[in-house]
């Protein structure tokens, strides 16, 4: 081999070594949006819903939790790909392709869907707090100003590193199911075993669980994220890579709350009602200690809580600011956007007083199931009105994928309605 033959070698598995460099770079700089809105997901709603189908029904409903990844990854997919390509959020593409009266009409059903859901984080952070004797003033107090001051670094990046860690702390419920020592054999069967279709409450606890699956605010959140990170076209592909990742992670932990009540409540007292958190944290120390019951449990609950609070609070605002028009962005300060941080706290304290006022909140939290049932065919329809009328050529939907997101809006609308006349 000539010198200049080993000298276009070298340059060539130089150039090949720079372009791996850049593209993880460029992947690292991207994951984010897609992580933090899927670990809300599995907010404190969420987990009770899967802490109850495990202790009713064991493993028979594990299986639901892996089949509901792709479902969770294409609509949210769906809502990167627009944010990314066309550099407006949801309310905005809403009021600029269909109108301003649809776009309000679109925020305003978000706002109601957003109390609520903040109603149930802070409902779980309040359970937590009494878990461990501290009344509810102080533990949602504390949780309401944390959650205030976590927006004031004027930095988009900041504030999702924060949230993102905290969320990280749902990841405790995989050694509490260590403690619980599932039966392997038994995981197996329940996952490839006879379903007990023919049964009510297993047909309203899938109903539940598919309709839990995709909340409104994860919608006008995932879309305002990928614009206040200033994520390009050249970030799609590594997007998809953070909302797969996302999806997956927060399914896997929906099993592992699943796998704990079914090798515990499940085997020994399957009919035990689990309607809160505080139910199912006494319900689990008998069999995985306070280590596993109370402590990991309770850390799960409170990130979970907490980065959904965020969320659900920032997809607000950012919403509000689409519809209006006033500047709206993590990556200025208080002073900069007094109107989208105003909004933001507003959303925090009337939440937080809601549940100190004494309103039942079990009764809430059913409150809540029967708004998002009703509101999320509205926002999912919007979603994709705009997968169909938004995306620039280059990246229109192909047939199968509307294939699959039309299947997918019919399966989750309706049971998720199906969920609501059985409440």
């Amino acid at each position: 081999m000539s010198l200049n033959e080993n000298e276009l070698t070298l340059s060539k598995k130089l150039e090949g070594s720079k372009k791996k460099k850049s593209a993880i770079l460029l992947l690292l700089a991207t994951i984010g949006p897609g992580l933090t809105v899927m670990l809300a997901d599995t907010d404190a709603g969420s987990i009770i819903t899967s802490a109850q189908s495990g202790a009713r029904w064991g493993y028979s409903l594990l299986w639901l939790q892996f089949l509901l990844i792709p479902i969770l990854y294409f609509v949210q997919e769906l809502t990167t790909r627009i944010g990314i390509t066309t550099g407006k959020g949801h309310g905005e593409l809403i009021k600029e392709k269909f109108g301003a009266g649809w776009a309000w009409f679109s925020v305003l059903t978000l706002v109601v869907s957003a109390i609520g859901a903040l109603v149930t984080e802070f409902s779980g952070i309040a359970s937590v707090g009494l878990l461990f004797g501290i009344p509810k003033w102080i533990s949602i107090s504390l949780a309401s100003i944390s959650l205030i001051l976590i927006t004031g670094f004027g930095r988009y990046t900041i504030v999702e590193r924060i949230a993102i860690f905290i969320g990280l702390f749902e990841l405790s419920f995989i050694p509490a199911v260590i403690l619980a020592h599932p039966d392997t054999s038994s995981i197996i069967n329940g996952i490839i075993g006879q379903k007990p279709l023919s049964d009510e409450s297993y047909r309203l606890l899938i109903a539940a669980n598919v309709g839990a699956v995709i909340m409104p605010w994860m919608i006008f959140y995932q879309q305002g994220a990928v614009i206040d990170k200033k994520l390009t076209e050249k970030s799609i592909r590594f997007s998809r890579i953070d909302t797969a990742v996302g999806s997956v992670v927060t399914q896997i932990i929906m099993a592992v709350v699943l796998i704990l009540t079914a090798a515990t409540i499940g085997r020994i007292n399957p009919n035990v009602s689990l309607t809160n958190i505080q139910q199912i944290a006494d319900s689990l120390i008998p069999f995985v200690g306070q280590v596993g019951g109370k402590i990991l449990f309770s850390a799960g609950i409170l990130g979970a809580s907490l980065i959904a609070a965020v969320v659900v609070s920032l997809a607000t605002s950012w919403s509000l600011g689409e519809v209006m028009d006033f500047k709206r962005s993590l990556n200025s300060s208080w002073k900069e956007a007094p109107i989208f941080y105003g909004l933001y706290a507003a959303g925090i304290i009337i939440s937080a007083i809601i549940v100190l006022s004494g309103v039942p909140l079990v009764t809430l939290t059913i409150s809540v199931e029967i708004m998002n049932s009703l509101l999320l065919p509205i926002v999912l329809g919007f979603l994709l009105a705009l997968g169909w009328k938004a995306l620039p050529e280059k990246y229109k939907l192909k047939k199968w994928e509307k294939t699959i997101l039309v299947i997918i809006y019919v399966l989750v609308c309706s049971l998720g309605i199906l969920t609501l006349f059985q409440i």
